[in-house]
């Protein structure tokens, strides 16, 4: 599969562009002035020598502010997904091995969850919990893990005509085991998919919600709050939005790229 996967050119350059904003996020702040520390004798400067991407109204550097916004937006998003990945994975293969009263409890949860928008589920989390980035990041982790299960049950079902698990409980091999070597390795694959793609939407729907004030909140250096802030300056300085949009536009099109060729990779039918 990886090999079929880096045939794809799309792969090849989702992968590109998700190393670079990676590398980036990672090493781009050893390079770049505080992105915190405000200077007052240079509010607002447009894109320069001095400062590649201007400053802000606060007079601090904006590319540093972008680069610091990588860090804080594409983790968070990471840690999301990553967490309702697991949740799902767990919850959708327990759900489509054992079947029974422990499949009808768990999908009568993921069906509740599903019949709910997710963006009003998170509103009400964060309602409780109060506005802040890790509890932004706790609320969707917790209400974003329901259509990853339910993907992870129909793989499980659908494992129960597989020859592999067919013999492995003729041999008397119990479910657990049978649930953790046979099918849980094929829901995986299955939810890294999904997951991938997921991660565009994640990055965007974390940016959003800072941009209502939702998540991080000022002086932390993120894209969403990054925007909010510069669309009251936007008719006279509108260089603020360049770094936090271009980010965002940047992810997105690498998790869709990836998440593209990695879902054909993924089906023998689709390889070539």
């Amino acid at each position: 599969m990886w090999r079929a996967l880096l045939a794809r050119p799309a792969a090849r350059a989702g992968l590109i562009l998700a190393a670079v904003l990676a590398l980036v996020a990672l090493a781009g702040p050893l390079f770049v002035p505080d992105p915190a520390l405000p200077d007052y004798a240079d509010q607002l400067a447009p894109p320069g020598a001095e400062h590649w991407l201007g400053t802000d109204e606060s007079g601090r550097d904006l590319l540093a502010r972008s680069i610091a916004g990588a860090r804080t937006s594409l983790g968070a998003a990471l840690l999301v997904m990553t967490i309702a990945a697991v949740i799902g994975l767990v919850v959708g293969t327990v759900a489509g091995t054992f079947g029974g009263v422990v499949d009808a409890v768990l999908t009568r949860v993921t069906d509740v969850l599903l019949g709910l928008p997710t963006l009003v589920l998170t509103l009400a989390v964060v309602a409780v919990l109060g506005p802040g980035f890790a509890n932004l990041v706790l609320a969707m982790s917790v209400t974003g893990w329901a259509w990853l299960a339910r993907l992870a049950r129909s793989v499980a079902r659908g494992s129960d005509l597989r020859p592999d698990v067919i013999a492995a409980r003729m041999a008397g091999v119990g479910r657990l085991r049978v649930a953790l070597g046979h099918v849980l390795p094929a829901a995986a694959t299955q939810v890294a998919v999904a997951a991938t793609l997921g991660l565009g939407e994640t990055v965007l729907a974390l940016g959003g919600l800072s941009f209502l004030g939702l998540g991080a909140q000022p002086p932390t250096a993120e894209w969403g709050n990054m925007l909010a802030t510069g669309r009251t300056t936007f008719a006279y300085a509108p260089w603020q939005l360049v770094g936090p949009g271009l980010g965002l536009v940047l992810s997105v099109t690498a998790a869709a790229l990836i998440s593209d060729a990695l879902r054909d990779a993924a089906d023998p039918s689709r390889r070539t």
